[in-house]
C-alpha cells in the first residue's frame, strides 16, 4: 500500500507542475477541450468543445462559411467552468449549432446570469464567434 500511494503522491505532484507551468492547454478547465468564445451584443461567453466535430463547426464559423450559427446547449447553473466570469456554463455534451431556434431562449449572457433568460436552454441569435483556444 505504501508504494501505491507514493506512486498516487508523485502522479499528483507531476500533473500539479503541469498545469503550473502552463503545460496543460489554455482554456480547457485542465480537460484538455478546446473553448470557443462568444460574443453578443458586447458581451462574451465562452463554451467548451467536447467533440472534434465541434471543433471543426467552429472553425467553419471562424472562417466565414455558412453554416448553422446559433450555439444552443442545456445551462449548467452555479458552475461557472470554463465562462468565468459568469456563474453558469454550457454543458459541452449537450451543444448543438442551428439555423433557427425559440425566442425563449434567446438573449445576453448577463440574461443568463440575472435569471431573466429562465428556459433551460440558451441559444444567442446574434451570437458571433470570435475565437477558439486549442
Amino acid at each position: 500500500m505504501g508504494v501505491s500511494l507514493r506512486v498516487c503522491g508523485a502522479a499528483i505532484a507531476c500533473a500539479a507542475a503541469l498545469i503550473l507551468a502552463g503545460c496543460v492547454p489554455a482554456g480547457s478547465g485542465g480537460v484538455g477541450n478546446p473553448v470557443a468564445t462568444f460574443k453578443v451584443q458586447g458581451e462574451t461567453y465562452k463554451i467548451e468543445l467536447a467533440t472534434p466535430e465541434l471543433v471543426a463547426h467552429v472553425k467553419e464559423l471562424l472562417a466565414g462559411d455558412e453554416v448553422a450559427a446559433i450555439p444552443n446547449g442545456l445551462v449548467v447553473r452555479d458552475d461557472p467552468g470554463p465562462n468565468e466570469p459568469w456563474s453558469w456554463h454550457i454543458d459541452p455534451a449537450s451543444l448543438e449549432f442551428a439555423d433557427v431556434t425559440t425566442e425563449v431562449c434567446d438573449g445576453l449572457p448577463s440574461d443568463v446570469e440575472d435569471g431573466t433568460i429562465t428556459s433551460d436552454r440558451y441559444c444567442p441569435w446574434s451570437a458571433v464567434v470570435t475565437d477558439l483556444e486549442e
